[in-house]
């Protein structure tokens, strides 16, 4: 069963988590989706983990686009979220055409990062789900670091969440403040949070899939690296340029052979046609 907004609500009212993790590509989607992942992101994130870009602010529309495709070729059920990236949505026209272009693509909500309650308005008006994103916001900290620590600043979070929901968010995803006020802002608000190095009162949860992979060698206080897939991998290429390197790879069984009267008919049609032609 496709999963949607009333679905997420419904887990918060239930008191059960929702999984959520970010995908970038087809093969990962389908293996996501049948994992049971609710929230598949296909984040800005993407620039630094897939494309090798700097930072957030390189993602442009087309590589949202471009890898929201291939994540929704490879999903069932799972409820797929797109971000805005950089630059996307800074008049309230300028975003619902891009949102427009994302739900076109497969993306069943948008996401936008900061207090932009006139954007908000202007996608939900226009029936497309948003998801908000206060704490650190990548598109425009350069910075990397804990906000809310200070309670002028927590303050300011908890009071732009209440004006998100006020103007039609259906999900938040606070991202790098301290446990005790994502906490708070769950608690207060009537919809789902998701944490990312959040804490643990939180409705969800979600990471970056490469992170808990261990695709890359970067280790995040915030993540979990379930496997070290960087190590594996690595491995398994050496092995096999080593196999190629030594003649070792192919073998018999990874090759195929014509029948021996078709093999025979070629050789004869070879030496009539040509001097020589290379083979014992």
């Amino acid at each position: 069963m496709k999963k949607n907004v009333d679905y997420l609500l419904s887990k918060k009212q239930a008191h059960q988590k929702i999984i959520a993790l970010t995908c970038y590509d087809y093969p990962t989607a389908i293996l996501e989706d049948k994992a049971g992942v609710d929230v598949i992101f296909v984040g800005d994130s993407v620039g630094t983990n897939i494309l090798g870009y700097e930072n957030e602010t390189q993602v442009t529309m087309d590589d949202i686009v471009h890898h929201l495709k291939a994540v929704n070729r490879g999903v069932k059920d799972s409820f797929i979220l797109a971000d805005l990236p950089y630059n996307s949505y800074q008049t309230p026209e300028q975003a619902l055409g891009n949102a427009k272009r994302l739900v076109a693509n497969g993306a069943d909500c948008v996401k936008l990062e900061g207090l932009r309650p006139e954007i908000v308005t202007q996608l939900v008006k226009h029936n497309i789900p948003t998801c908000g994103h206060l704490g650190l916001q990548p598109q425009h900290h350069s910075v990397k670091a804990v906000h809310g620590k200070k309670f002028e600043q927590a303050k300011e979070i908890i009071q732009a969440a209440l004006n998100l929901e006020k103007s039609g968010i259906f999900m938040l995803v606070l991202e790098l403040v301290p446990e005790e006020l994502a906490q708070i802002v769950t608690n207060e608000l009537k919809i789902p949070t998701i944490g990312i190095g959040s804490g643990r009162y939180n409705d969800g949860q979600v990471l970056i899939v490469n992170d808990i992979l261990g695709v890359t060698p970067r280790k995040f206080r915030l993540a979990k690296k379930y496997e070290d897939f960087q190590t594996l991998t690595l491995k398994t290429i050496e092995k096999y340029a080593q196999d190629v390197a030594g003649n070792i790879f192919p073998t018999e069984e990874n090759l195929r052979h014509m029948p021996d009267e078709e093999l025979k008919a070629l050789q004869q049609w070879l030496q009539k046609n040509y001097i020589s032609f290379g083979m014992d």
